[in-house]
């Protein structure tokens, strides 16, 4: 029996945005809790990556707030979502945006890494929906540039790697700052590393919903483990990466990740890197190559796991292996979702097998080693008909531009005036002319010019010698002469 979003209470204006999105049937995370949440309940909801678990809140709170207008306020959001990265804030945007428009609300987006000031723009705006990663959203509350007092829903999305990423009490200070009482929903894959004491904190007789189990192994994903040479390791992953379809590489650093994805290209496999160091153009750049198909291979690190979502992704590759289970099924994730076929493939050396095999097991994975070569049988089944060579063209990097040039006049003159400025400062030796003496810095007090009286403090007069302290002996500022009447005292001296 299928379950249509109307026959689950969702109301006709936006069960016709979905349809219009060619979504018409409900999955069973969105089955299990949109009753619960269309009706205000507080609910905990248990889901693996890829369950459809951001209509199954956003459904319900666009819902809610257009059942019930209010004058939208600068700074006041009546509605918040807390996801842990950008990517994953970006991809809940997408589904909540068409929603929301529907009923004439607004949506901002908060995120770390770019400036905040069109950020700050669309607050003071006035915004229904905040949809925010927790360490900005946390600054901006310190700048008084958002206010929660007014808000009437809050969901925190994957709450589970919030905990992993050290968020927990950044989330906590900010759930402080909502109104008690309000209708709160929280989806999370686990419940450990803290996760559970946020539901026991916030959440008020939650209605709980679980449809996969922790250890689940998405039944339409096929997993393998390739165990290869470590020299060998590369051409395999190149073979891997040479198919027609869409797929997702993970490797555990941002730099090899980088790496990876230059060297795919260069082999003649288009490929773009998702780590941290990316300036967010930099991101929705590659992410917009790999969703268009002008790349078919995305090299990601974990980052990328969460909140990535591009349709008909047919292959991951676990370069690097992770080191915990969790990671090992958000990214997987990845592939195989809303029902659809994929393959996971893991890829192991010798030294890894033992790292590799409790991996799985804590995944409750169970999988046969498979031990190829890049030419191997069972590497062509998993790659699949393969795309032709592309020739790597580098990027075009624009040179800055050249400040124009002066005319030779020009520059002598500014050479000349150069000089006499060092002269007139009293550079020491610099641009004087032949013969010409050195003057007298010694004992000069700051700000005093040269030939100022130095020691007795008074002035002297037009072609006096300068006094270098009382009773010292007299130096010439001017003229040849006197470095002749200089020499006559010193001959009388001597005599």
């Amino acid at each position: 029996m299928t379950n249509t979003f109307a026959s689950l209470g969702v109301p006709e204006f936006l069960s016709s945005v979905l349809s219009a999105q060619g979504i018409t049937e409900a999955f069973p995370i969105q089955t299990a809790t949109l009753p619960s949440t269309l009706a205000g309940r507080d609910v905990l909801g248990r889901g693996q990556t890829g369950s459809g678990k951001t209509l199954a809140f956003a459904l319900p709170l666009v819902a809610r707030l257009s059942a019930d207008e209010r004058p939208r306020r600068a700074r006041f959001p009546r509605a918040l979502i807390m996801a842990p990265t950008r990517e994953l804030a970006t991809q809940i945007s997408r589904a909540v945006i068409p929603l929301a428009e529907a009923a004439k609300l607004r949506t901002a987006v908060v995120f770390g890494g770019v400036s905040q000031v069109r950020q700050e723009k669309e607050l003071n705006a006035g915004v229904d929906i905040l949809i925010a990663c927790p360490g900005r959203l946390n600054d901006l509350m310190g700048q008084n540039i958002v206010d929660l007092s007014r808000v009437e829903i809050s969901i925190l999305d994957e709450a589970d790697h919030m905990a992993d990423m050290g968020f927990l009490p950044v989330v906590r200070r900010i759930l402080d700052k909502v109104p008690s009482g309000i209708q709160h929903m929280l989806f999370s894959a686990t419940l450990d590393n803290g996760v559970d004491k946020l539901v026991t904190r916030y959440l008020s007789s939650p209605v709980t919903h679980s449809v996969d189990a922790p250890q689940a192994a998405v039944n339409t994903m096929e997993h393998k483990v390739f165990m290869v040479d470590a020299d060998l390791k590369k051409e395999l992953v190149r073979e891997l990466a040479a198919g027609t379809g869409r797929r997702i590489m993970f490797m555990r650093t941002k730099h090899h990740a980088k790496k990876m994805a230059l060297w795919l290209s260069k082999a003649g496999v288009p490929a773009v890197d998702l780590h941290g160091n990316l300036s967010q153009n930099a991101r929705d750049r590659n992410l917009a190559a790999f969703s268009d198909g002008s790349a078919n291979v995305l090299v990601a690190t974990d980052v990328a796991a969460r909140g990535v979502h591009v349709d008909g992704v047919e292959l991951v590759v676990h370069i690097d292996p992770p080191t915990e289970h969790k990671a090992y099924l958000h990214r997987s994730g990845r592939t195989a979702r809303a029902g659809s076929d994929g393959t996971v493939v893991t890829i192991a050396t010798p030294d890894q097998r033992r790292d590799v095999t409790q991996l799985l097991k804590a995944a409750g994975i169970k999988v046969p080693f498979e031990t190829v070569t890049p030419e191997a049988a069972a590497v062509a089944a998993v790659r699949g008909r393969k795309a032709e060579h592309v020739e790597y063209e580098a990027p075009v990097r624009q040179q800055p531009a050249r400040k124009p040039q002066r005319a030779a006049g020009s520059a002598a003159e500014g050479e000349k005036s150069t000089s006499g400025s060092r002269n007139r400062r009293g550079g020491r030796g610099r641009g004087r002319a032949a013969g010409q003496p050195v003057a007298s810095h010694e004992g000069r007090q700051p700000g005093q010019r040269s030939g100022e009286s130095r020691g007795s403090g008074e002035s002297r007069g037009a072609g006096q010698p300068a006094s270098r302290g009382e009773g010292g002996r007299q130096r010439s500022t001017t003229s040849a002469g006197a470095g002749r009447r200089r020499a006559r005292n010193r001959g009388g001296r001597a005599a």
